[in-house]
Protein backbone atom coordinates (compact mmCIF):
# COMPACT_ATOMS: atom_id res chain seq x y z
CA UNK A 1 0.00 0.00 0.00
CA UNK A 2 1.25 3.49 -0.85
CA UNK A 3 2.70 5.26 2.18
CA UNK A 4 2.39 9.03 1.97
CA UNK A 5 5.00 11.20 3.67
CA UNK A 6 7.86 8.81 2.88
CA UNK A 7 10.80 9.11 0.53
CA UNK A 8 10.10 7.22 -2.70
CA UNK A 9 12.05 4.18 -3.84
CA UNK A 10 14.68 5.33 -6.35
CA UNK A 11 15.53 2.86 -9.11
CA UNK A 12 17.94 2.66 -12.04
CA UNK A 13 19.15 0.16 -14.62
CA UNK A 14 22.51 1.91 -14.97
CA UNK A 15 23.89 2.40 -11.49
CA UNK A 16 23.26 4.19 -8.24
CA UNK A 17 25.07 6.38 -5.69
CA UNK A 18 23.86 6.80 -2.10
CA UNK A 19 25.87 9.34 -0.12
CA UNK A 20 25.59 11.66 2.87
CA UNK A 21 25.05 14.83 0.80
CA UNK A 22 23.07 15.25 -2.43
CA UNK A 23 25.85 17.13 -4.23
CA UNK A 24 28.34 14.35 -3.49
CA UNK A 25 25.90 11.68 -4.67
CA UNK A 26 25.34 13.72 -7.84
CA UNK A 27 29.10 13.95 -8.44
CA UNK A 28 29.44 10.18 -8.33
CA UNK A 29 26.36 9.60 -10.48
CA UNK A 30 27.72 12.02 -13.09
CA UNK A 31 30.87 9.92 -13.37
CA UNK A 32 28.76 6.77 -13.85
CA UNK A 33 26.70 8.50 -16.53
CA UNK A 34 29.91 9.56 -18.31
CA UNK A 35 31.13 5.97 -18.61
CA UNK A 36 33.01 5.56 -15.34
CA UNK A 37 32.58 2.56 -13.09
CA UNK A 38 31.80 2.26 -9.38
CA UNK A 39 35.47 2.68 -8.40
CA UNK A 40 35.76 5.89 -10.39
CA UNK A 41 32.50 7.14 -8.90
CA UNK A 42 33.76 6.35 -5.39
CA UNK A 43 36.72 8.71 -5.80
CA UNK A 44 34.50 11.46 -7.20
CA UNK A 45 31.94 11.04 -4.42
CA UNK A 46 34.61 11.01 -1.72
CA UNK A 47 36.36 14.10 -3.05
CA UNK A 48 33.05 15.96 -3.23
CA UNK A 49 32.20 14.92 0.33
CA UNK A 50 35.50 16.53 1.38
CA UNK A 51 34.01 19.82 0.20
CA UNK A 52 30.37 19.54 1.28
CA UNK A 53 30.78 17.79 4.65
CA UNK A 54 34.25 18.95 5.76
CA UNK A 55 33.41 18.31 9.42
CA UNK A 56 33.39 14.54 8.99
CA UNK A 57 34.92 13.69 5.66
CA UNK A 58 38.09 14.53 3.84
CA UNK A 59 41.27 13.30 2.22
CA UNK A 60 43.11 13.76 5.54
CA UNK A 61 40.90 11.21 7.29
CA UNK A 62 41.01 7.42 7.41
CA UNK A 63 38.69 4.58 6.55
CA UNK A 64 37.96 1.25 4.93
CA UNK A 65 36.10 -0.07 1.91
CA UNK A 66 34.56 -3.36 0.91
CA UNK A 67 34.04 -3.87 -2.82
CA UNK A 68 32.71 -6.42 -5.27
CA UNK A 69 34.79 -6.74 -8.44
CA UNK A 70 32.45 -8.05 -11.12
CA UNK A 71 35.12 -9.17 -13.60
CA UNK A 72 36.81 -11.22 -10.86
CA UNK A 73 33.56 -12.33 -9.21
CA UNK A 74 35.02 -11.70 -5.79
CA UNK A 75 34.77 -9.43 -2.79
CA UNK A 76 37.79 -7.52 -1.49
CA UNK A 77 38.38 -5.10 1.35
CA UNK A 78 40.70 -2.09 1.28
CA UNK A 79 42.26 -0.90 4.53
CA UNK A 80 43.35 2.72 4.57
CA UNK A 81 43.55 3.11 8.34
CA UNK A 82 47.22 3.97 8.58
CA UNK A 83 49.55 2.85 11.35
CA UNK A 84 49.86 4.77 14.61
CA UNK A 85 52.76 7.28 14.34
CA UNK A 86 56.05 5.82 15.54
CA UNK A 87 56.54 8.69 18.00
CA UNK A 88 52.99 8.56 19.41
CA UNK A 89 53.55 9.19 23.16
CA UNK A 90 51.30 6.42 24.47
CA UNK A 91 53.46 5.94 27.59
CA UNK A 92 52.78 9.55 28.58
CA UNK A 93 49.03 9.20 28.18
CA UNK A 94 46.51 7.85 30.65
CA UNK A 95 43.27 9.51 29.59
CA UNK A 96 41.85 9.66 26.11
CA UNK A 97 40.49 13.16 26.81
CA UNK A 98 44.11 14.28 26.41
CA UNK A 99 43.65 13.47 22.73
CA UNK A 100 40.44 15.22 21.76
CA UNK A 101 41.96 18.17 19.83
CA UNK A 102 45.29 19.50 18.66
CA UNK A 103 48.31 17.91 16.97
CA UNK A 104 48.91 14.73 19.03
CA UNK A 105 45.81 12.73 17.93
CA UNK A 106 46.49 13.28 14.23
CA UNK A 107 47.17 10.06 12.35
CA UNK A 108 48.66 9.88 8.87
CA UNK A 109 45.96 10.61 6.27
CA UNK A 110 44.66 7.42 4.69
CA UNK A 111 41.58 8.41 2.71
CA UNK A 112 43.40 9.94 -0.24
CA UNK A 113 45.53 6.83 -0.59
CA UNK A 114 42.44 4.64 -0.41
CA UNK A 115 40.56 6.55 -3.11
CA UNK A 116 43.56 6.53 -5.41
CA UNK A 117 44.27 2.84 -4.84
CA UNK A 118 40.71 1.92 -5.85
CA UNK A 119 41.02 3.98 -9.03
CA UNK A 120 44.51 2.74 -9.97
CA UNK A 121 43.52 -0.90 -9.44
CA UNK A 122 39.99 -1.01 -10.88
CA UNK A 123 39.04 2.41 -12.21
CA UNK A 124 38.86 3.54 -15.82
CA UNK A 125 39.30 7.29 -15.52
CA UNK A 126 41.99 9.73 -14.38
CA UNK A 127 42.03 11.89 -11.27
CA UNK A 128 41.56 15.26 -13.07
CA UNK A 129 38.14 14.12 -14.31
CA UNK A 130 37.22 12.42 -11.04
CA UNK A 131 38.17 15.37 -8.83
CA UNK A 132 36.67 17.99 -11.19
CA UNK A 133 33.22 18.10 -9.50
CA UNK A 134 34.82 18.59 -6.08
CA UNK A 135 37.18 21.27 -7.38
CA UNK A 136 34.25 23.19 -8.87
CA UNK A 137 32.22 22.90 -5.64
CA UNK A 138 35.16 24.16 -3.60
CA UNK A 139 36.02 27.04 -5.92
CA UNK A 140 32.49 28.22 -6.81
CA UNK A 141 31.02 27.38 -3.43
CA UNK A 142 27.85 25.54 -2.46
CA UNK A 143 24.78 26.57 -0.54
CA UNK A 144 24.60 25.19 2.99
CA UNK A 145 21.79 22.77 3.81
CA UNK A 146 20.44 21.76 7.21
CA UNK A 147 23.16 19.44 8.49
CA UNK A 148 25.89 21.78 7.18
CA UNK A 149 24.43 24.60 9.27
CA UNK A 150 24.13 22.43 12.36
CA UNK A 151 27.69 21.13 12.21
CA UNK A 152 29.59 24.26 11.14
CA UNK A 153 27.64 26.50 13.49
CA UNK A 154 27.53 24.00 16.35
CA UNK A 155 29.42 23.59 19.58
CA UNK A 156 32.77 23.08 17.85
CA UNK A 157 32.85 26.79 17.05
CA UNK A 158 32.68 27.74 20.73
CA UNK A 159 35.10 24.96 21.66
CA UNK A 160 37.79 25.96 19.17
CA UNK A 161 37.52 29.62 20.17
CA UNK A 162 39.28 28.54 23.34
CA UNK A 163 42.20 27.16 21.30
CA UNK A 164 44.05 30.20 19.91
CA UNK A 165 46.56 28.01 18.10
CA UNK A 166 43.71 26.34 16.12
CA UNK A 167 40.85 28.81 15.80
CA UNK A 168 42.23 31.49 13.44
CA UNK A 169 42.81 29.16 10.48
CA UNK A 170 39.69 27.08 11.17
CA UNK A 171 37.48 30.16 11.31
CA UNK A 172 39.15 31.70 8.27
CA UNK A 173 38.32 28.63 6.19
CA UNK A 174 34.89 27.66 7.52
CA UNK A 175 33.38 30.93 8.79
CA UNK A 176 35.02 33.68 6.78
CA UNK A 177 34.58 31.43 3.74
CA UNK A 178 30.81 31.78 4.15
CA UNK A 179 29.14 34.80 2.62
CA UNK A 180 28.12 36.92 5.61
CA UNK A 181 30.31 34.91 7.99
CA UNK A 182 27.42 33.05 9.63
CA UNK A 183 26.26 29.50 8.86
CA UNK A 184 22.62 29.64 7.78
CA UNK A 185 20.45 27.82 5.29
CA UNK A 186 21.37 28.90 1.77
CA UNK A 187 24.58 30.72 2.71
CA UNK A 188 27.38 29.90 0.26
CA UNK A 189 30.63 28.38 1.52
CA UNK A 190 33.66 28.77 -0.73
CA UNK A 191 36.95 26.94 -0.08
CA UNK A 192 39.49 28.26 -2.62
CA UNK A 193 42.50 26.78 -0.78
CA UNK A 194 40.92 23.32 -0.87
CA UNK A 195 40.14 23.77 -4.58
CA UNK A 196 43.84 24.43 -5.25
CA UNK A 197 44.87 21.43 -3.16
CA UNK A 198 42.48 19.08 -4.98
CA UNK A 199 43.60 20.46 -8.33
CA UNK A 200 47.26 19.88 -7.48
CA UNK A 201 46.53 16.33 -6.30
CA UNK A 202 44.55 15.62 -9.46
CA UNK A 203 47.48 16.72 -11.61
CA UNK A 204 50.39 15.33 -9.57
CA UNK A 205 48.84 12.31 -7.86
CA UNK A 206 48.88 11.09 -4.25
CA UNK A 207 52.68 11.34 -4.03
CA UNK A 208 52.14 15.04 -3.39
CA UNK A 209 50.79 14.02 0.02
CA UNK A 210 52.79 10.87 0.74
CA UNK A 211 56.32 12.23 0.63
CA UNK A 212 55.79 15.39 -1.39
CA UNK A 213 55.29 19.10 -0.81
CA UNK A 214 51.74 18.81 0.54
CA UNK A 215 52.84 16.22 3.07
CA UNK A 216 55.69 18.47 4.18
CA UNK A 217 53.26 21.36 4.77
CA UNK A 218 51.14 19.08 6.90
CA UNK A 219 54.05 17.72 8.94
CA UNK A 220 55.60 21.17 9.40
CA UNK A 221 52.34 22.57 10.74
CA UNK A 222 51.93 19.69 13.19
CA UNK A 223 55.54 20.04 14.34
CA UNK A 224 54.98 23.74 14.91
CA UNK A 225 52.04 22.84 17.17
CA UNK A 226 53.94 20.10 19.03
CA UNK A 227 52.79 17.09 17.01
CA UNK A 228 54.61 13.82 16.39
CA UNK A 229 53.70 12.84 12.80
CA UNK A 230 56.71 12.58 10.49
CA UNK A 231 57.40 12.33 6.77
CA UNK A 232 58.35 8.69 7.37
CA UNK A 233 54.88 8.06 8.80
CA UNK A 234 53.39 9.55 5.65
CA UNK A 235 55.66 7.54 3.36
CA UNK A 236 54.55 4.32 5.05
CA UNK A 237 50.84 5.19 4.89
CA UNK A 238 49.74 2.64 2.31
CA UNK A 239 46.24 1.47 1.43
CA UNK A 240 46.30 -2.33 1.62
CA UNK A 241 43.99 -4.88 -0.03
CA UNK A 242 42.90 -7.60 2.40
CA UNK A 243 40.59 -10.59 2.28
CA UNK A 244 37.25 -9.84 3.92
CA UNK A 245 35.56 -12.05 6.49
CA UNK A 246 31.99 -13.23 6.00
CA UNK A 247 29.02 -15.12 7.41
CA UNK A 248 25.87 -16.51 5.81
CA UNK A 249 22.48 -15.11 6.77
CA UNK A 250 19.18 -16.37 5.32
CA UNK A 251 20.74 -17.50 2.04
CA UNK A 252 23.00 -14.50 1.57
CA UNK A 253 26.62 -13.86 2.51
CA UNK A 254 27.65 -10.68 4.32
CA UNK A 255 31.27 -9.54 3.83
CA UNK A 256 33.16 -6.96 5.96
CA UNK A 257 36.83 -6.08 6.55
CA UNK A 258 38.83 -8.36 8.87
CA UNK A 259 40.46 -7.42 12.20
CA UNK A 260 41.81 -5.02 13.31
CA UNK A 261 38.49 -3.75 11.93
CA UNK A 262 35.87 -4.50 14.57
CA UNK A 263 33.11 -5.33 12.08
CA UNK A 264 33.16 -8.94 13.23
CA UNK A 265 30.74 -7.79 15.95
CA UNK A 266 28.19 -7.13 13.15
CA UNK A 267 28.74 -10.63 11.76
CA UNK A 268 28.50 -12.21 15.19
CA UNK A 269 25.19 -10.42 15.82
CA UNK A 270 23.82 -11.81 12.56
CA UNK A 271 25.03 -15.31 13.44
CA UNK A 272 23.18 -15.08 16.76
CA UNK A 273 20.01 -13.75 15.15
CA UNK A 274 19.91 -16.45 12.48
CA UNK A 275 18.90 -18.83 15.27
CA UNK A 276 15.63 -16.93 15.80
CA UNK A 277 12.52 -16.85 13.64
CA UNK A 278 12.33 -13.08 13.58
CA UNK A 279 9.78 -12.83 10.79
CA UNK A 280 7.26 -14.65 13.02
CA UNK A 281 7.60 -11.87 15.59
CA UNK A 282 5.57 -8.66 15.03
CA UNK A 283 7.86 -6.11 13.39
CA UNK A 284 9.04 -3.48 15.91
CA UNK A 285 7.22 -5.42 18.63
CA UNK A 286 8.62 -6.44 22.00
CA UNK A 287 9.97 -9.84 20.93
CA UNK A 288 11.64 -8.47 17.80
CA UNK A 289 13.30 -5.49 19.50
CA UNK A 290 14.26 -7.34 22.69
CA UNK A 291 15.86 -10.21 20.75
CA UNK A 292 17.89 -7.87 18.55
CA UNK A 293 19.02 -5.65 21.43
CA UNK A 294 20.13 -8.63 23.51
CA UNK A 295 22.05 -10.11 20.57
CA UNK A 296 23.80 -6.78 19.93
CA UNK A 297 24.88 -6.31 23.55
CA UNK A 298 26.13 -9.89 23.84
CA UNK A 299 28.10 -9.60 20.58
CA UNK A 300 29.60 -6.28 21.72
CA UNK A 301 30.87 -7.89 24.92
CA UNK A 302 32.52 -10.68 22.95
CA UNK A 303 34.18 -8.17 20.62
CA UNK A 304 35.55 -6.06 23.47
CA UNK A 305 36.93 -9.11 25.28
CA UNK A 306 38.52 -10.45 22.10
CA UNK A 307 40.43 -7.27 21.21
CA UNK A 308 42.07 -7.95 17.84
CA UNK A 309 41.48 -11.69 17.42
CA UNK A 310 43.73 -13.95 15.35
CA UNK A 311 42.11 -15.74 12.39
CA UNK A 312 41.94 -18.90 14.49
CA UNK A 313 40.30 -17.08 17.41
CA UNK A 314 37.87 -15.34 15.09
CA UNK A 315 36.83 -18.66 13.55
CA UNK A 316 36.16 -19.96 17.05
CA UNK A 317 34.07 -16.89 17.96
CA UNK A 318 31.92 -17.33 14.85
CA UNK A 319 31.67 -21.13 15.15
CA UNK A 320 28.29 -22.81 15.60
CA UNK A 321 29.15 -24.14 19.03
CA UNK A 322 30.12 -20.75 20.41
CA UNK A 323 27.26 -18.94 18.69
CA UNK A 324 24.72 -21.41 20.04
CA UNK A 325 25.91 -20.66 23.58
CA UNK A 326 25.31 -16.96 22.89
CA UNK A 327 21.83 -17.70 21.51
CA UNK A 328 21.05 -19.51 24.76
CA UNK A 329 21.97 -16.32 26.61
CA UNK A 330 19.53 -14.37 24.42
CA UNK A 331 16.78 -16.91 25.12
CA UNK A 332 17.19 -17.01 28.91
CA UNK A 333 15.46 -13.62 29.30
CA UNK A 334 17.80 -12.54 32.10
CA UNK A 335 18.90 -8.89 31.77
CA UNK A 336 22.17 -8.45 29.86
CA UNK A 337 24.58 -5.96 31.40
CA UNK A 338 27.86 -5.06 29.73
CA UNK A 339 29.92 -2.61 27.70
CA UNK A 340 29.25 -1.80 24.06
CA UNK A 341 32.07 0.66 23.31
CA UNK A 342 35.69 -0.26 24.05
CA UNK A 343 37.56 -1.32 27.17
CA UNK A 344 37.78 2.32 28.20
CA UNK A 345 34.34 3.76 29.00
CA UNK A 346 32.51 6.92 27.96
CA UNK A 347 33.18 7.09 24.24
CA UNK A 348 31.92 10.20 22.48
CA UNK A 349 30.14 9.98 19.15
CA UNK A 350 32.40 10.17 16.14
CA UNK A 351 31.90 12.02 12.90
CA UNK A 352 32.01 9.55 10.08
CA UNK A 353 30.44 9.15 6.65
CA UNK A 354 29.52 6.16 4.54
CA UNK A 355 28.54 5.87 0.89
CA UNK A 356 27.49 3.00 -1.35
CA UNK A 357 27.71 2.70 -5.14
CA UNK A 358 26.73 0.16 -7.79
CA UNK A 359 27.34 0.31 -11.54
CA UNK A 360 25.91 -1.27 -14.70
CA UNK A 361 28.70 -3.86 -14.80
CA UNK A 362 27.74 -5.27 -11.39
CA UNK A 363 30.61 -3.70 -9.43
CA UNK A 364 29.74 -2.45 -5.95
CA UNK A 365 31.65 -0.25 -3.52
CA UNK A 366 30.92 0.56 0.11
CA UNK A 367 33.21 3.07 1.85
CA UNK A 368 33.09 4.17 5.48
CA UNK A 369 35.56 6.91 6.41
CA UNK A 370 36.01 9.52 9.09
CA UNK A 371 37.85 12.51 10.49
CA UNK A 372 37.15 11.17 13.97
CA UNK A 373 35.36 13.93 15.89
CA UNK A 374 33.51 16.82 14.30
CA UNK A 375 36.23 18.69 12.37
CA UNK A 376 38.69 16.08 13.60
CA UNK A 377 41.65 17.52 15.48
CA UNK A 378 40.64 21.10 14.70
CA UNK A 379 43.99 21.54 12.94
CA UNK A 380 43.58 23.15 9.51
CA UNK A 381 46.84 23.32 7.56
CA UNK A 382 47.31 26.97 6.44
CA UNK A 383 46.91 27.56 2.74
CA UNK A 384 45.61 24.04 1.97
CA UNK A 385 42.01 23.95 3.19
CA UNK A 386 42.75 20.57 4.80
CA UNK A 387 41.26 19.72 8.18
CA UNK A 388 43.21 16.91 9.87
CA UNK A 389 41.79 13.90 11.67
CA UNK A 390 41.93 13.11 15.39
CA UNK A 391 41.72 9.36 14.87
CA UNK A 392 44.05 8.59 17.76
CA UNK A 393 41.36 9.84 20.14
CA UNK A 394 39.86 6.40 19.48
CA UNK A 395 43.11 4.66 20.45
CA UNK A 396 42.88 2.79 23.75
CA UNK A 397 45.56 4.47 25.89
CA UNK A 398 44.33 3.27 29.29
CA UNK A 399 47.39 1.76 31.04
CA UNK A 400 45.17 -0.90 32.62
CA UNK A 401 43.58 -2.01 29.37
CA UNK A 402 44.62 -5.32 27.81
CA UNK A 403 43.97 -3.66 24.43
CA UNK A 404 46.28 -0.67 24.93
CA UNK A 405 47.75 0.47 21.60
CA UNK A 406 51.43 0.62 20.70
CA UNK A 407 53.31 3.33 18.83
CA UNK A 408 53.83 2.21 15.23
CA UNK A 409 51.16 -0.48 15.60
CA UNK A 410 47.65 -0.99 14.32
CA UNK A 411 44.55 0.21 16.08
CA UNK A 412 41.06 -1.28 15.97
CA UNK A 413 38.44 0.71 14.08
CA UNK A 414 34.70 0.40 14.52
CA UNK A 415 33.50 0.62 10.90
CA UNK A 416 31.67 -2.01 8.89
CA UNK A 417 31.46 -1.23 5.16
CA UNK A 418 29.66 -4.30 3.84
CA UNK A 419 28.94 -6.10 0.60
CA UNK A 420 26.20 -8.74 0.47
CA UNK A 421 26.38 -11.49 -2.13
CA UNK A 422 23.90 -14.09 -3.31
CA UNK A 423 25.57 -16.86 -5.25
CA UNK A 424 28.44 -15.21 -7.09
CA UNK A 425 26.80 -11.79 -7.52
CA UNK A 426 26.75 -8.74 -5.29
CA UNK A 427 23.22 -7.77 -4.26
CA UNK A 428 23.81 -5.01 -1.71
CA UNK A 429 26.29 -2.46 -0.42
CA UNK A 430 25.43 -1.11 3.02
CA UNK A 431 27.25 1.12 5.49
CA UNK A 432 26.72 3.77 8.13
CA UNK A 433 28.54 6.25 10.36
CA UNK A 434 27.95 6.28 14.10
CA UNK A 435 31.10 5.33 16.05
CA UNK A 436 30.48 2.10 17.98
CA UNK A 437 26.82 2.38 17.01
CA UNK A 438 27.84 1.35 13.49
CA UNK A 439 28.14 -2.24 14.67
CA UNK A 440 24.61 -2.00 16.10
CA UNK A 441 22.83 0.00 13.40
CA UNK A 442 23.63 -2.25 10.46
CA UNK A 443 22.14 -5.46 11.90
CA UNK A 444 18.96 -3.59 12.87
CA UNK A 445 18.42 -2.27 9.33
CA UNK A 446 19.51 -5.55 7.74
CA UNK A 447 16.88 -7.46 9.73
CA UNK A 448 14.22 -5.00 8.53
CA UNK A 449 15.30 -5.60 4.93
CA UNK A 450 15.89 -9.37 4.97
CA UNK A 451 13.61 -10.77 7.68
CA UNK A 452 10.70 -8.36 7.29
CA UNK A 453 11.05 -7.71 3.57
CA UNK A 454 10.96 -3.91 3.68
CA UNK A 455 12.24 -2.02 0.63
CA UNK A 456 15.73 -0.69 1.26
CA UNK A 457 14.62 2.92 1.79
CA UNK A 458 11.99 1.88 4.32
CA UNK A 459 14.41 -0.50 6.06
CA UNK A 460 16.80 2.42 6.58
CA UNK A 461 13.98 4.68 7.78
CA UNK A 462 12.67 2.07 10.25
CA UNK A 463 13.11 2.99 13.93
CA UNK A 464 16.38 1.96 15.56
CA UNK A 465 18.10 1.89 18.93
CA UNK A 466 21.56 2.80 20.23
CA UNK A 467 23.00 0.79 23.10
CA UNK A 468 25.68 2.16 25.41
CA UNK A 469 27.53 0.69 28.38
CA UNK A 470 25.69 -1.14 31.14
CA UNK A 471 22.06 -1.64 30.17
CA UNK A 472 21.50 1.79 28.59
CA UNK A 473 19.47 1.99 25.38
CA UNK A 474 18.07 4.95 23.44
CA UNK A 475 15.12 3.87 21.27
CA UNK A 476 13.35 6.09 18.76
CA UNK A 477 9.78 6.83 19.78
CA UNK A 478 8.28 5.71 16.50
CA UNK A 479 8.24 2.32 18.22
CA UNK A 480 4.98 2.04 20.20
CA UNK A 481 5.03 3.26 23.80
CA UNK A 482 3.84 -0.13 25.06
CA UNK A 483 6.98 -1.70 23.59
CA UNK A 484 9.17 0.83 25.41
CA UNK A 485 7.44 0.04 28.69
CA UNK A 486 7.78 -3.73 28.30
CA UNK A 487 11.44 -3.44 27.35
CA UNK A 488 12.08 -1.60 30.62
CA UNK A 489 10.37 -4.44 32.48
CA UNK A 490 12.74 -6.85 30.74
CA UNK A 491 15.79 -5.07 32.14
CA UNK A 492 16.72 -2.49 29.51
CA UNK A 493 17.60 0.93 30.95
CA UNK A 494 15.70 2.56 28.14
CA UNK A 495 15.48 6.23 27.17
CA UNK A 496 12.63 7.02 24.79
CA UNK A 497 13.12 9.31 21.86
CA UNK A 498 13.24 11.41 19.94
CA UNK A 499 11.32 10.17 16.87
CA UNK A 500 14.52 10.41 14.81
CA UNK A 501 18.10 10.69 16.10
CA UNK A 502 21.48 10.61 14.38
CA UNK A 503 22.75 8.66 17.40
CA UNK A 504 21.57 5.60 15.47
CA UNK A 505 23.65 6.46 12.42
CA UNK A 506 23.17 7.90 8.96
CA UNK A 507 22.99 4.86 6.69
CA UNK A 508 23.39 4.72 2.92
CA UNK A 509 22.87 1.62 0.79
CA UNK A 510 22.28 0.31 -2.71
CA UNK A 511 20.72 -3.02 -3.64
CA UNK A 512 20.30 -4.77 -6.96
CA UNK A 513 17.85 -7.42 -8.13
CA UNK A 514 20.11 -10.16 -9.53
CA UNK A 515 17.39 -11.27 -11.95
CA UNK A 516 16.67 -7.88 -13.56
CA UNK A 517 19.75 -5.82 -12.75
CA UNK A 518 17.54 -3.06 -11.33
CA UNK A 519 19.18 -0.98 -8.63
CA UNK A 520 17.38 0.56 -5.70
CA UNK A 521 18.93 3.03 -3.31
CA UNK A 522 18.34 4.00 0.29
CA UNK A 523 19.49 7.05 2.22
CA UNK A 524 19.03 8.10 5.80
CA UNK A 525 16.71 11.03 6.63
CA UNK A 526 18.47 11.29 10.00
CA UNK A 527 21.15 13.25 8.12
CA UNK A 528 21.38 14.87 4.68
CA UNK A 529 21.72 11.57 2.81
CA UNK A 530 20.55 11.36 -0.79
CA UNK A 531 20.32 8.80 -3.57
CA UNK A 532 21.11 9.74 -7.18
CA UNK A 533 20.66 7.25 -10.05
CA UNK A 534 23.00 7.14 -13.03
Amino acid sequence: MLQHGKRPTITSQHGMVAAAHPLAAAAGARILSNGGNAFDAAAATAAALNVVEPYMSGLAGRGMATVYVAKERRVRSLDFVTQIPKAFPVDKLSNREQLIRGPIPVGAPGNLGGWCEMVSTYGTKKLPELFAPAIKLARDGFALIEFNVEEIGGSVNAELKGRPELYPEWSRVYLEGIAGGKPKLGAVLRQPDLAKTLEALANEGPGLMYGGALGKKLVDRLKELGGVLTMDDLAEAKAVWVDPISVDYRGRTVHVPPPPCEAFQYLLTLRILEGFDLKSMPRDGVEHVDTVLRAIRIAAGVRILAGIPSPQKLAELLSEGHVESLRARVRDRKPVTGPTEQWTPDIAEGHTTSFSIGDSEGNMVCVTQSLGSVFGSGVVVPGTGLCLNNFLYWADVNPKSPNRVKAGGRMPICVAPSIVTQGDKAVMALGTPGSYGILQTQPQAFVQYIDYGLPLQQAIEAPRARLTDGRAVTLETRVEAEVHAELRKRGHDLTSGPDWTMKVGGMQGVAVDPATGTYTGGCDPRRDGYVVPA
